[in-house]
C-alpha cells in the first residue's frame, strides 16, 4: 500500500499546483503544446478557445486552457486571425486562403475567395476578418506580386455570411493589417504607413482618416461609433473621441511594436507587443501602466474580456489572465 499512498498524494499535489496555477491574478504562463510562433487567439467561452500561428497550427481548449487539441488543416499558410462571430460560426484567415466552420470547430471547410483571373496583377493575401451580423462580413489584406511586394490594398466584402466576395475599392495602395466593427454600419481599418479607412454604411465606401502618423497601425478596437484605440510600430498609440475625426497620440515610454490593444469595457484595456510587454490602461486609454508578463518573448495575440484575458507570441508563448 506504500506505492498506492505515494501515486495518490502525487495526484493530489498535481491538482492543487494546476488548481493553483489557474486561481493566480495577473498573467501567468501556460504551456501551448508547440514551439511555434503563436499569431492568434479567440475565446467563445471561459472555457472554449483557439490558438493559432504559423505553418497552419491550430489548436482548441475545452477546458479553459489547461490542455489543448490540435487540429489538422488542409494548409501550411501561416494562420494570420481566428474570429468567431457567435459559438458556432468561426473563420480563420490563413494567408491566401480562409477556413469556416459553423459547428463550433468540430470541422473546419475551405471557402473559395476569389477566383483564379480575379487579380490579374498579383496575388492576394488575406490578414484579418470581422462580421457585422450574421450576413455581412469584411475580409482584408494586401495584393502582392511575384517578389511578394505589396502593390495594392485589398478590401473584399461578404452579404451571404461568407459564401461569397467581392471587392471593394478602397483611396488605399498600402498593405492593410485589421479591421474593426461597431454596429452593421460603422467600421475601421488601420495599415502600413498610418493610413485609417472608415466606413458608415457597412463597407460599401471608404474615407482616408487622418493618423498624423507614418507608422504601420497593425490594431484597431472600438467600443462605439466614437471611442477608438489604434496601435502599431515604435510604440505608437492613437486614440479618438470622434470615430477618427481626430486621432490624438498617446506617449508612453516603451517603443516595442504593438501588436493588439483590446479594450474589456469602456475604462479597461489592454496592449501586447513586443519583447513581451503588457500595457494596461483604466482611464479609457489616457494613460498606459506596464504589467509583468513574465516573458521578454515577442506577443502577437490578444483576447480580453471582463472575467478573463489570453496572450500569445513567439515559440508557443501563451499567457492567461485572471
Amino acid at each position: 500500500m506504500p506505492g498506492l499512498t505515494s501515486k495518490l498524494l502525487l495526484t493530489i499535489c498535481f491538482l492543487f499546483c494546476s488548481n493553483a496555477v489557474f486561481s493566480q491574478t495577473g498573467w501567468v504562463a501556460t504551456p501551448s503544446g508547440t514551439a511555434a510562433d503563436l499569431v492568434a487567439v479567440f475565446f467563445t467561452s471561459a472555457e472554449t478557445g483557439w490558438i493559432a500561428g504559423d505553418n497552419g497550427y491550430l489548436a482548441s481548449t475545452i477546458d479553459g486552457g489547461r490542455t489543448w487539441k490540435t487540429h489538422l488543416l488542409n494548409t501550411t499558410e501561416d494562420i494570420n486571425e481566428i474570429y468567431f462571430r457567435n459559438e458556432k460560426n468561426g473563420y480563420i484567415v490563413a494567408g491566401r486562403k480562409m477556413f469556416i466552420t459553423s459547428d463550433a470547430g468540430a470541422t473546419w471547410r475551405e471557402t473559395i475567395i476569389y477566383r483564379p483571373g480575379d487579380f490579374k496583377n498579383g496575388t492576394p493575401e488575406f490578414l484579418s476578418i470581422r462580421f457585422a451580423d450574421k450576413k455581412q462580413g469584411l475580409l482584408v489584406g494586401s495584393v502582392l506580386n511575384r517578389t511578394d511586394e505589396v502593390i495594392d490594398s485589398l478590401v473584399m466584402r461578404t452579404k451571404d455570411g461568407g459564401e461569397t466576395w467581392h471587392r471593394v475599392t478602397v483611396p488605399s495602395k498600402t498593405e492593410l493589417f485589421h479591421l474593426d466593427y461597431n454596429g452593421n454600419s460603422h467600421a475601421w481599418i488601420v495599415g502600413d504607413e498610418g493610413v485609417i479607412l472608415a466606413t458608415v454604411d457597412g463597407g460599401d465606401t471608404w474615407i482616408l482618416q487622418n493618423s498624423k502618423t507614418r507608422l504601420a497601425l497593425f490594431n484597431v478596437d472600438f467600443r462605439d461609433d466614437d471611442e477608438g484605440y489604434a496601435v502599431g510600430e515604435k510604440g505608437i498609440i492613437l486614440r479618438t473621441e470622434n470615430g477618427g475625426l481626430n486621432w490624438q497620440r498617446v506617449t508612453t515610454n516603451n517603443l516595442v511594436n504593438f501588436m493588439r490593444v483590446d479594450f474589456a469595457d469602456d475604462k479597461n484595456g489592454w496592449i501586447v507587443g513586443y519583447r513581451g510587454v503588457v500595457l494596461r490602461s483604466s482611464d479609457k486609454g489616457r494613460t498606459w501602466i506596464k504589467q509583468e508578463s513574465h516573458t521578454l518573448g515577442n506577443l502577437y495575440g490578444l483576447y480580453i474580456t471582463k472575467k478573463y484575458g489570453w496572450a500569445v507570441g513567439a515559440k508557443g508563448t501563451l499567457l492567461g489572465y485572471r
